[in-house]
């Protein structure tokens, strides 16, 4: 999708239909045309709490993603909306609309949780919308957080002994953003003025203890701190009366609430300056047609049963493109030959030389394409395909030499073969007048040009065809003596001999090249897939140390609150112990 061209409205990705997630083919259409990286931002929240109207503003239009005005949820599945990214030129920027969760006309809701799981694996930030503060009540309704390790799989067969962490998840989980909608309150804690960031930071602080009411307290807060190392907050206040809500898309800025309105703007700024483009295990950028790839493959899995797995999604991802990438290489090597190669070739060297060169660029292009080549089998898919096709260009090489060479050696040896009909040379003295001629064709034969590598071979070929024919003028040239028609048969077996050899030696030769051929073929196969390998090495040690980082970060923090909370708890006591000691008149301390 070019960068100047837009859908004109969302349409439905993924439809939730009697309890049941289906693709809509009309947008995986639309993502396979997306060539471009994509920023993917995916609302989630209760319904009726204002999702639709920030997604909107997103797409920098009034209208488009449903707003309703009634307390009804009006979007239902994932819904989509592709437009070219304002601030970021050759990037699509893909908005991800969700149905509302906790909607009581659903009945049973046991989707809200994989449109919840769904919406954090499609994005690169993922916003959490709710009303209000941020209380108990809006982590409890935040619960879907604490059920991600249920729903989503990071490796497809851990260890028998290993247990996934957060630390396989934050590799891929997108940034987090909780949008607080008609928060009427002051921002402070402890009554200093904080921050909105600051607000979600105190907000996710651990209680101290052990009880189920503390784990019950903890767990969503800590589940948010450890798989989402980047949060923001944003707060807005009410956008206008509530009366008016339900006009919100017909109303123009200076018809909204002024605070409202920057905040808006402050929150849109923000999204398309910092959130990043999809990016997959290996830092590879998600486009449409992957990003379409995936869609497929996590929806597979739900209706099957199973839980969706990154691992399983980047290996079907790559099972597409890897195969992609052999017909995109295979297409470059015969590029450059069709435009290289003028056949036939004077030496073989010259055709070898050719395909190395377009081998070597069939293998880079290959390399650029590819990715997670488990066990290098679609490697070794392009290797058997560009040998067949050297192989082929050598057949067809051999053929068009031969071809010229032989309507070279018709056209040439035409008139010499109509002599030998009509006797010419059946005379004395015919037979050196017959070599004579026959040495000066061949003088001119091998003065032409561009005969190719069956020169020779094509040349002994036709002259042993004659053989019968010059031995019978040889034998009735009566000016040669027997003695002198012997020592010529000799000397033309002697030739022979010497031609066989030649030719023997010749394809001795070819033998060998083409065995260094393949030697070659095959180190420039390993040379590129081995830089390969090590920019990978370097680039999954440094997803695993970032990752590392945050989890020690999250502990550190974890571990200062600790500190913290027993230093608060321990002058708590000291302050109680100062509250309960009385000093008597004579100096003793009573309590």
């Amino acid at each position: 999708m070019a960068s100047d061209i837009q859908m004109p409205g969302p349409v439905c990705l993924i439809e939730n239909t009697n309890t049941q997630l289906v693709v809509n083919p009309e947008a995986l259409k639309i993502l396979s045309d997306i060539t471009q990286p994509v920023v993917v931002v995916a609302i989630v929240g209760l319904y009726r709490t204002g999702k639709s109207y920030l997604m909107n503003k997103l797409a920098g239009q009034k209208q488009g993603f449903s707003l309703g005005s009634t307390v009804q949820s009006h979007t239902k599945g994932i819904w989509m909306w592709c437009v070219p990214h304002p601030k970021k030129l050759d990037y699509t920027l893909v908005l991800l609309d969700t149905e509302g969760l906790g909607d009581v006309e659903k009945g049973d809701n046991q989707n809200d949780s994989w449109i919840f799981a769904l919406a954090i694996l499609l994005s690169s930030t993922f916003v959490y919308n709710s009303m209000g503060t941020i209380n108990q009540q809006a982590m409890d309704q935040l619960h879907y957080v604490t059920e991600l390790t249920d729903k989503i799989k990071a490796k497809s067969s851990p260890d028998a002994n290993e247990v996934e962490d957060s630390a396989d998840f934050v590799s891929f989980f997108p940034d987090f953003v909780w949008t607080l909608r008609d928060f009427s309150l002051e921002l402070e804690v402890d009554g200093q003025p904080v921050s909105a960031d600051e607000y979600l930071q105190n907000s996710l602080k651990l209680k101290q203890g052990t009880s189920p009411k503390d784990k019950n307290f903890n767990l969503p807060r800590l589940c948010i701190r450890k798989f989402f190392p980047k949060k923001k907050c944003f707060i807005f206040d009410r956008p206008t009366h509530r009366k008016k809500l339900g006009q919100l898309e017909t109303m123009c800025d200076d018809e909204l609430d002024p605070e409202f309105v920057q905040q808006a703007a402050d929150f849109c700024s923000y999204i398309f300056t910092n959130s990043k483009v999809k990016t997959l295990s290996g830092g590879i950028q998600v486009n449409g047609p992957r990003l379409e790839s995936l869609v497929l493959t996590y929806i597979d899995a739900i209706s099957s049963g199973d839980l969706p797995c990154m691992e399983n999604a980047v290996l079907a991802l790559a099972q597409i493109e890897n195969s992609a990438a052999v017909q995109k290489a295979i297409a470059h090597y015969d590029q450059q030959m069709g435009e290289k190669v003028e056949l036939p070739t004077e030496t073989l060297q010259e055709l070898l030389d050719l395909h190395m060169a377009s081998e070597k660029e069939a293998i880079e292009v290959f390399m650029k394409n590819s990715f997670k080549d488990v066990d290098h089998l679609f490697q070794r898919e392009l290797a058997d395909q560009l040998e067949k096709r050297r192989d082929d260009f050598c057949k067809e090489n051999i053929k068009a030499s031969s071809d010229r060479c032989s309507a070279l050696l018709k056209d040439m040896f035409h008139s010499l073969e109509e002599d030998i009909k009509q006797g010419v040379y059946s005379k004395p003295g015919g037979y050196h007048l017959l070599m004579q001629t026959m040495h000066e064709l061949k003088k001119k034969y091998v003065q032409e040009p561009r005969k190719g590598i069956q020169s020779e071979e094509v040349l002994q070929t036709y002259l042993m065809s004659k053989e019968s024919l010059i031995d019978a003028i040889l034998q009735t040239d009566q000016t040669l003596t027997v003695k002198e028609k012997e020592i010529e048969v000799q000397r033309v077996k002697a030739e022979s001999a010497e031609a066989a050899a030649k030719m023997l030696e010749e394809m001795q030769k070819k033998s060998q090249q083409m065995m260094e051929e393949k030697e070659k073929s095959y180190q420039e196969h390993v040379k590129q897939l081995t830089e390969k390998m090590e920019q990978e090495r370097a680039q999954l040690m440094a997803e695993q140390e970032r990752a590392l980082a945050l989890k020690l970060k999250e502990q550190a923090t974890l571990l200062k609150e600790g500190f913290q909370n027993e230093s608060k708890q321990l002058q708590r006591e000291i302050e109680n112990l100062k509250k309960n000691m009385i000093r008597d008149p004579g100096g003793c301390i009573l309590i």
